[in-house]
């Protein structure tokens, strides 16, 4: 019975394997394919062995010209199927002489180069860097831009672009187009760029494929698209720079997103895109679909250089696939600035990469800050006059709230001595008594101390969007005011040999002059209850504050805009004469004082508030407990 279980064991053991082998036998497509690559294998062993005889009998038998004629001829020949073997129907494509071709419009300067069919440089006409050389957006040794794909079914025998040669069909001053040739003349690949207009840093790309419908359906109707550049630094605070350099990207239909800005990171791209951007702080560079980027194989990612790298910013790579529809791709590329109307006339969504806050900060730049200065800047020429008249704008517009706030403050200073006497009485007594007595003088006078909190929460989302929009906007960029040379960054009176830790190594005077700004006006508020205006361990730390803050600010922003430290500046001294006015002209305390009596004598027997109430239910509770 063992020897039986055996032998049946044995059997199924056998059946097993010869399942498996014949299973995974090759097909006869496999074994062409096979065959193929050991007679190209064979033909170039048969053509080294030749090149070496040959080589060994010219050296004996002839004299060296025509040695070196017979060479040649024979290093032609194996170069000739080591480029067929390597680039297969593109081995027509393989070599050539390298040479650049321009187009431009009045803003943007293209160069693309025949190796590769793809820019290797982008100038921005309007823009200079911060030592005043040309902006190049885009560097052909630290860039690369290819189309790759397999050149037949059940193949590893892969293509890529950028190792071919193109050749120029046709060219105007804004628009050229490439062909990247077969060995056929009836199959080829074309690259059409063409800038849009004279003003626009928009060019349409288009990949057309002509008699290679068959490749097209061995890459499932697909080609790969691989994207990469190490961003080149453009302004003068490297750190900012790089803080506000990332990739962002955009799903068809879906919300803008990005990639960490601070360390490396690494997005498997699920679905379709619409559009990819390398964007640095004031300038982008992009890719965009006139339908959906694929999803094959795509994914993007930035890489932080390191601090010694001092040309470039960040590295930035993106792989996606193209849909052909047809035999034709079309799609375009974005070399400009970060110009919130013109991201925004793009109607894609890419104005949305401009850091401007959350959504209710960025609602208000977007339908106040931002047209306010567009009409400014279209009458005035200085910007240093707009951010003063903007700042003007602003505080007028907030008027109304600074004055309930500093009204609530007036009624909280007219009823301190009464808020005081409580504090005495009840000091070494149950603080819900005290906070009961509190409110019962609260609901007395007629008086709330929460009357100035709700108009400085509603104006916090205008001075937040301030507080962004100016690192942001490139408007300001290398425009000077007084001493000032760009107020996109930071204003330098002088340069120290050293660097303070959190501060950096220069002296910003616009940041002095703010945190200057920002002692008096504590200094000036002090006196007020909702500033500190109270007595003991409150005021202590109120006025260590008064002193602290202004010290703080000085590390903050010191390597930060100069024109947000000019605004800021601005602002406290508009506030400050703001509440010298209203104080002078609006607040009459005597009338006040006599509204409290009055609403003394009118709410004294008001009916208690449920509020009121429960606090009181709350202590008799705790008293009986005792």
């Amino acid at each position: 019975m063992k020897d039986k279980n055996q032998i049946i064991g044995f059997i199924l053991i056998a059946l097993v394997f010869f399942g498996y082998v014949y299973y995974n036998q090759p097909t006869e497509a496999e074994l062409a394919r096979h065959r193929q690559i050991q007679d190209s294998i064979a033909k170039v062993d048969e053509s080294k062995a030749k090149f070496d005889s040959d080589h060994k009998n010219l050296a004996a038998n002839t004299s060296t010209e025509l040695q070196e004629t017979a060479l040649d001829t024979i290093s032609d020949s194996l170069k000739t199927i080591q480029l067929n073997k390597k680039h297969g129907i593109f081995s027509t494509s393989a070599s050539g002489n390298k040479e650049v071709f321009y187009i431009e419009n009045d803003v943007v300067k293209l160069g693309i180069s025949n190796l590769g069919g793809r820019v290797v440089s982008a100038v921005l006409k309007k823009y200079k860097t911060h030592d005043s050389l040309p902006l190049e957006l885009v560097d052909e040794d630290s860039s690369q831009f290819y189309l790759s794909f397999y050149r037949n079914r059940n193949t590893i025998d892969q293509t890529k672009t950028h190792d071919l040669y193109f050749e120029k069909i046709s060219q105007t001053n804004n628009a050229i187009t490439l062909r990247l040739k077969t060995n056929e003349s009836n199959r080829y690949i074309d690259f059409n760029y063409n800038l849009e207009g004279k003003d626009d840093y928009i060019v349409n790309f288009g990949v057309k494929t002509e008699g290679l419908d068959d490749l097209l359906a061995s890459n499932s109707g697909e080609m790969g698209l691989f994207w990469e550049m190490n961003l080149l630094s453009q302004e003068k605070s490297k750190k900012n720079e790089q803080i506000a350099t990332t990739a962002y990207y955009k799903y068809s239909n879906e919300d803008v997103e990005d990639l960490s800005p601070t360390n490396y990171d690494r997005e498997v791209l699920v679905a379709g895109t619409k559009w990819i951007s390398f964007k640095q702080q004031y300038f982008s560079s992009a890719i965009i679909a006139n339908d959906k980027f694929g999803k094959t194989n795509a994914y993007l990612e930035n890489i932080d250089l390191g601090e010694e790298e001092a040309k470039h910013v960040k590295g930035m790579r993106a792989n996606v696939s193209l849909p052909f529809k047809g035999n034709e791709f079309n799609m375009q590329l974005f070399y400009g600035p970060n110009h919130y109307q013109i991201l925004k006339d793009l109607d894609i969504g890419m104005e949305d990469q401009i850091a401007l806050g959350w959504p209710i900060i960025r609602w208000v730049s977007t339908l106040i800050i931002i047209p306010t200065f567009n009409f400014l800047d279209n009458y005035i020429g200085s910007y240093g006059i707009i951010i003063l008249l903007l700042t003007i704008f602003i505080k007028m517009l907030l008027l109304p709230i600074t004055y309930k706030t500093y009204l609530s403050s007036a009624r909280m200073k007219l009823i301190k001595p009464e808020v005081d006497a409580i504090n005495k009485k009840y000091e070494n007594k149950d603080a819900m008594e005290k906070q009961q007595a509190t409110m019962a003088l609260y609901r007395k006078t007629g008086v709330s101390p929460f009357a100035g909190c709700i108009p400085a929460l509603i104006q916090m989302p205008i001075l937040f969007a301030m507080f962004r929009f100016f690192p942001a906007s490139i408007e300001l960029r290398q425009q000077s005011f007084l001493w000032a040379d760009d107020l996109s960054t930071y204003d330098s009176i002088m340069d120290l040999p050293f660097e303070i830790p959190f501060y950096g190594d220069h002296v910003s005077l616009f940041t002095i002059l703010m945190a200057i700004s920002i002692f008096f006006y504590s200094k000036f508020n002090m006196n007020t209850p909702s500033m500190g205006g109270g007595s003991g361990m409150q005021a202590q730390q109120m006025k260590l504050m008064m002193y602290m803050m202004p010290i703080m600010m000085l590390f903050f922003f010191n390597s930060s805009s100069s024109g947000l430290s000019y605004y800021y500046f601005a602002a406290n001294i508009i506030s400050i004469l703001q509440q010298i006015g209203i104080k002078k002209f609006f607040i009459n305390e005597e009338a006040l004082l006599a509204k409290i009596e009055a609403n003394k004598l009118k709410r004294k027997n008001v009916k208690k508030s449920s509020f009121q109430k429960r606090l009181e239910e709350m202590a008799k509770q705790k008293n009986q407990r005792k």
